[in-house]
């Protein structure tokens, strides 16, 4: 089974157009941000908001409430499932 993770972006990556940082449960981790980008708009724009991310893409935005319910409830499953552990605290993001 394949999940996503919620992120926020906080920053764009100095030297890769089209990627970003995230942070996933106080980890950074660097996404492609092709897919969550707004037509006309900075990728700057990005800055702050929450996506879900799968093996190192943004698939989708999100807002901070899925989010934080998402990982609540991956926090929850950790306490029943050791590969969720390792996909919330080893950076690994699919």
């Amino acid at each position: 089974m394949c999940i996503g993770v919620p992120g926020q972006i906080v920053a764009l990556h100095e030297q890769r157009a089209g990627h970003a940082w995230a942070e996933v449960c106080g980890l950074r981790r660097e996404v492609n941000i092709a897919l969550v980008a707004e037509p006309g708009q900075p990728p700057d724009a990005l800055i702050g908001c929450w996506v879900l991310i799968h093996v190192g893409f943004a698939l989708s935005r999100i807002d901070e409430q899925e989010a934080q319910e998402t990982l609540a409830a991956l926090h929850a499953m950790e306490e029943v499932e050791a590969d969720v552990t390792l996909l919330l605290r080893s950076g690994a993001t699919g």
